[in-house]
């Protein structure tokens, strides 16, 4: 007596085909394309990816995204980055999860961070109940946080790409911009006291150049003041700084921009050194 195997469902052969042909993360298009190939009928759909999701084979990222969650045994988990790149476009991995993934923190973030100049509107914003709390609004995925900083379109810079397999590229930035970010956003990191620690254990392991040439860019004059007086409170020779120094600034900036406005003043970089940790030189 034969033993007959049993008929692949049409939603397990949807998946196989997009694997096969790279797709983990994939939109209507996409599906439509392979569901043609395998004479499936596009008006069932709608209603094959509904039981995809419904028996957790797939998940729905947001309206006509989904992601296959690695239940076929050949195929591995997605990695994080990989649904923040495609979440939001144009996006780039940035600060904590930037900072983590090239080595300039031990701290294991919680969350993923991206930076985008998109406006991003998360499912929790819809939501009446949430729209005037102070939680943060993230897009939480298989048990994932993600979380979105927005940026003007100037400031969208010094990214690059790196491979996170054989499918998949996502843009990053890069070191330099990552320890700038650092800098922009203090409070973010822990404080002045913890960018001031960053900047000097990577020192050796950044193009110090690059660095200072994303602080003119940025154009804001208090960071270029602070960032120079910390480069050089590390020992980065004072040739290197002119383009920092040139900026023009006709007041003293607070070394720790949340801290009151007290202690000693340097008139060189108009930095006043209110975080007492740090000497003046």
């Amino acid at each position: 007596m034969d033993i007959q195997k049993p008929v692949e469902s049409q939603g397990m052969r949807l998946l196989r085909q997009l694997f096969l042909r790279g797709k983990r993360i994939f939109n209507m298009q996409d599906v439509a394309a392979v569901a043609a190939l395998e004479e499936i009928p596009r008006n069932q759909l709608r209603k094959i990816l509904s039981n995809l999701a419904k028996h957790g084979r797939i998940l729905r990222l947001r309206r006509g995204l989904y992601v296959s969650i690695g239940l076929l045994s050949e195929q591995p988990n997605t990695h994080p980055f990989v649904i923040s790149a495609y979440l939001i476009q144009p996006s780039a991995i940035s600060h904590w999860s930037a900072l983590q993934h090239h080595g300039l923190t031990e701290q294991i973030p919680k969350i993923v961070t991206a930076s985008t100049p998109n406006k991003v509107v998360t499912p929790s914003m819809r939501e009446k109940q949430t729209r005037r709390s102070k939680t943060k609004h993230v897009w939480e995925i298989d048990g994932v946080r993600y979380e979105y900083i927005n940026v003007q379109q100037k400031h969208f810079f010094g990214i690059e790409k790196i491979w996170l397999d054989e499918h998949f590229q996502v843009p990053i930035t890069d070191k330099e911009r990552t320890l700038l970010d650092v800098f922009i956003y203090p409070k973010m990191f822990g404080g002045i006291g913890e960018a001031l620690g960053v900047l000097e254990n990577s020192l050796e392991t950044i193009n110090t150049q690059k660095l200072i040439n994303y602080a003119v860019q940025y154009d804001k004059k208090s960071l270029a003041k602070r960032l120079g007086w910390a480069l050089e409170y590390f020992g980065v020779p004072a040739k290197q700084l002119k383009p920092l120094l040139k900026v023009p600034i006709n007041y003293y900036c607070r070394l720790d921009p949340s801290a009151p406005a007290k202690g000693p003043c340097n008139n060189r970089w108009m930095i006043q050194n209110n975080l007492i940790k740090v000497e003046n030189k």
